[in-house]
């Protein structure tokens, strides 16, 4: 039963992966989405090859309209030919304007992956996991003109376990607000739903992962070097360098506590790849060297042997 009356009409804003998932579950349990709105298609690849962002690839599968602007905020009168009751975003990726605000009937919706009012912002997911958070989730909230400060509909807790990454926390927070709007986006249109405001005083930001932030800092003790590579994996990946040549390293565990060496020195054993850091060694064990595909802590130590005494940086 289409829990919507009748010619309801929703467009979802959305770009990458995780809200592409949120797409094709709420498309799957019938919801009357009619248009996309996406980021620009942008090159991938070694060759640079235009491929379709995630949200567009599963918009084109059901058949709807995909709009792609440059910058929503100088191109949006599309929307308002379109006239939908109601506007739901999850990861974007712009800055939506009040203009866009203006026009559903009902507002626009946000599903944020954070537990409002902690962790504002662009990047959420990866703050969680880098800051040490044990636990995290996602929040349907009012968008307004003002990053993610509108008064919040729900939200659903995500436990976050040690061996969490970038990419399964995000599995898990997509599937949290696929929860969300199924329980939440119902009662919200019917107007049972209130809205609870935000304690500014609770707030904390996430901000965006630049690619100068990708650069590990070998200052960093064991367990915050830990978290960083889990934070970046597997995509942009944290990177150590050799010989100018950037060493990815997506996954790392606290060894011991021995400072035997300099700063950054990797040394092997049979079967782990170990770097020294100011408090302890950490096991690298997921790694991308240049050039090559990914590879286990073993078959670091055995392919690079070479490489024992060398100092990364």
């Amino acid at each position: 039963m289409n829990p919507f009356p009748e010619n309801f009409t929703i467009v979802y804003m959305g770009t990458p992966e995780i809200s592409a998932t949120v797409l094709e579950a709420l498309l799957k349990e019938g919801y009357p989405i009619k248009a996309l709105i996406a980021s620009p298609d942008k090159p991938v690849g070694r060759k640079h090859e235009l491929k379709p962002v995630p949200t567009k690839e599963v918009a084109l599968r059901y058949g709807l309209k995909v709009f792609q602007p440059i910058k929503i905020r100088e191109d949006y009168e599309f929307l308002k030919e379109l006239k939908p009751d109601l506007v739901l975003t999850m990861a974007y990726g712009q800055i939506v304007p009040q203009g866009v605000l203006d026009i559903p009937r009902l507002g626009c919706l946000n599903l944020h992956g954070s537990l409002l009012p902690k962790l504002r912002g662009a990047a959420p997911i990866q703050r969680a996991i880098l800051t040490g958070e044990e636990t995290t989730g996602v929040t349907l909230m009012e968008m307004v003109d003002k990053m993610d400060a509108g008064r919040m509909y729900g939200s659903v807790e995500v436990k976050i376990q040690d061996n969490d990454d970038y990419l399964s926390l995000s599995q898990k927070i997509a599937q949290a607000a696929i929860d969300l709007s199924l329980d939440a986006l119902p009662l919200y249109v019917k107007g049972l739903l209130s809205g609870v405001a935000q304690n500014e005083e609770e707030v904390t930001i996430a901000k965006k992962i630049k690619p100068e932030d990708e650069h590990l800092c070998l200052t960093m003790g064991t367990k915050e070097f830990c978290l960083y590579c889990r934070a970046l994996s597997p995509e942009p990946g944290a990177y150590l360098l050799v010989n100018e040549e950037k060493i990815k390293i997506l996954f790392a565990v606290k060894e011991d506590e021995e400072v035997t060496s300099p700063l950054g020195t990797l040394s092997f054993t049979k079967k782990k790849a170990l770097l020294q850091l100011k408090d302890g060694h950490v096991s690298l064990v997921a790694i991308i060297p240049a050039g090559k595909k990914k590879m286990d802590g073993a078959a670091f130590a055995n392919g690079y042997r070479k490489w024992e005494g060398v100092i990364l940086n």
